[in-house]
């Protein structure tokens, strides 16, 4: 059963007081070790700074990182002792996965935003539709307010 390759997500925070080219090293770092170790990179992403859901000594943020990777799980154990002995990890978890992750699709964000660059009058419109209805909303509530105190 060793010889079946399984396939893996482990995510990792870092402190989030250290800079941003140690966080590449420390990316870099566990890559490494992890392919010394046996296991094969599937990808490699750095979430980003979050806010944590409880203090962790004494930190309120983290580095998020996520690394997919294949291997027999031999590995798991060499890479998740060197995260444990760093001060910079302030927390970890691996879990196993059924099979590959899927490859993660563009966000349609960023088209939107394309868009409202190419066409900036669709906004302009929208803004003065918007007035539109806020004036008679509050001129409506004007004319109740007028007859409430003609009865």
């Amino acid at each position: 059963m060793n010889d079946q390759q399984s396939y893996y997500e482990t995510m990792y925070i870092l402190r989030p007081d250290i800079a941003e080219d140690e966080v590449t090293n420390h990316i870099d770092k566990y890559n490494k070790l992890l392919e010394e170790f046996g296991g094969a990179i599937l990808d490699s992403q750095m979430r980003g700074k979050r806010r944590l859901a409880y203090q962790i000594a004494k930190h309120r943020e983290g580095i998020y990182v996520q690394l997919s990777h294949q291997g027999d799980g031999q590995h798991i154990f060499k890479i998740e002792k060197a995260m444990r002995l760093s001060e910079d990890v302030i927390r970890y978890m691996t879990v196993k996965q059924e099979g590959p992750l899927p490859t993660p699709k563009h966000s349609t964000k960023n088209s939107t935003k394309a868009d409202d660059k190419e066409n900036p009058e669709t906004k302009v419109e929208s803004k003065e539709e918007k007035q539109v209805v806020s004036a008679e909303a509050s001129t409506s509530g004007k004319d109740d307010t007028v007859t409430k105190e003609n009865a």
